[in-house]
């Protein structure tokens, strides 16, 4: 077995990121702090982003459309150096109480959109020991009542997220980041018992956003591969 390279001091720089769920929340303040480092957004979903930033609209439940998106990106701007997979969906509400339809979107949305961004990305990224940072959540490690969907969703990430760090190690680096929950509008048009209570500590999004960063910037052959970033009064972790 060859020995490994050795690693590198110099932190990556940001480059290229391709960005899913770029129009808002935790998508579109990874956006603006890419900006401020120098790099380059370039968004997918299926909202446009506001402001002048490259970006294809997607329906990231749609795996082929999501993998279009990453070729059209790579003809606009060039390939990607990272990818950041932020959208995120929800069907709140106890499964027999959620269709069927709504329940598996989520799923598709979550999961396999991530994994097809990821999925066409991975040979441009593996040309320049690029990165990868999946967004789970931290019902990632504990399911919560009312988020069957979701939950199952974010579990399927990070363990899709641990293998990827595996069969791409030393080549792509790979990182898991585990979110509490955010000052965005992920939890409009819920019913209220269903909300965060009016006096619950949410992150707001650049902070979690310069973690991301934080990820992008290792140095070669170094890799945060899990991170978890959340208010200090988070009631979901541990």
């Amino acid at each position: 077995m060859s020995a490994p390279a050795p690693q590198s001091r110099t932190p990556r720089e940001v480059g290229t990121v391709y960005i899913t769920g770029g129009a808002s929340g935790l998508g579109a303040a990874v956006v603006d702090a890419v900006r401020e480092a120098g790099g380059t957004p370039a968004v997918i979903d299926r909202d446009a982003p506001a402001g002048d930033v490259e970006h294809v609209v997607a329906d990231l439940a749609d795996s082929s459309a999501a993998a279009e998106a990453v070729d059209e990106l790579v003809s606009r701007v060039g390939p990607p150096s990272a990818v950041v997979t932020s959208a995120g969906t929800d069907a709140v509400g106890e499964l027999l109480s959620v269709d069927q339809e709504s329940w598996e979107r989520v799923v598709r949305v979550n999961l396999f959109g991530t994994v097809a961004v990821v999925r066409a990305c991975l040979p441009h990224l593996e040309k320049v020991n690029g990165t990868v940072v999946t967004v789970a959540s931290t019902l990632a490690l504990k399911g919560a009542d009312a988020a069957s969907a979701y939950s199952a969703s974010k579990f399927g990430i990070r363990g899709f997220t641990q293998s990827l760090a595996v069969e791409y190690a030393g080549r792509v680096g790979v990182t898991c980041l585990l979110p509490g929950g955010m000052r965005t509008a992920f939890f409009d048009g819920r019913e209220e018992r269903f909300k965060p209570a009016p006096d619950q500590e949410l992150n707001d999004p650049a902070n979690t956003a310069s973690a991301v960063l934080t990820a992008l910037r290792q140095p070669v052959g170094c890799e945060i591969r899990e991170m978890l970033v959340m208010a200090s009064g988070e009631p979901s972790w541990p």
